[in-house]
């Protein structure tokens, strides 16, 4: 029962990040044999489950980064694998947010999560850094997004 619970959860939480990367408009970089993903969304849009098994607070005013790094074959399939993921995010006031990043087994898929208190209309500039395990290569990912919490 306990298994069945699991597998389901990690169902549902990879359906919900798939559709968090689809919602908004999924980001991604290639940098040397490696791809990062990466997205941010209101935690509230994840199910009480899914928030609860990853220890994540769910509220509106809470966002969470998620970043995922994949190694690229030459047949150009992809591999998840582990990186050193870390970074912050400031706002336009220059208020800076620390990042904590969890890794997250799911199946086969290896998400790195972090999360913030966000306040409405506020925009966050992100500044992340995600190094491959074993690689010497290092994406640094810059982005901006608005969050809205009414």
């Amino acid at each position: 029962m306990i298994a069945a619970k699991k597998t389901l959860s990690s169902i549902l939480f990879t359906l919900l990040i798939s559709l968090a990367f689809n919602a908004q408009a999924e980001k991604s970089m290639k940098f040397g044999d490696y791809i990062v993903h990466y997205n941010a969304f209101r935690s509230d849009q994840l199910t009480p489950d899914i928030a609860k098994a990853y220890g994540l607070t769910r509220r509106n005013n809470r966002m969470v980064l998620n970043i995922t790094v994949q190694k690229l074959a030459k047949d150009g399939s992809t591999t998840p694998i582990k990186a050193k993921v870390e970074g912050f995010a400031s706002n336009l006031s220059s208020q800076v947010k620390n990042l904590d990043f969890k890794e997250i087994y799911d199946g086969d898929a290896i998400y790195y999560l972090a999360q913030s208190q966000v306040s409405n209309r506020e925009t966050l500039k992100f500044e992340i850094k995600a190094t491959p395990e074993g690689a010497s290569i290092t994406a640094n990912i810059k982005f901006k997004q608005q969050f809205f919490t009414d």
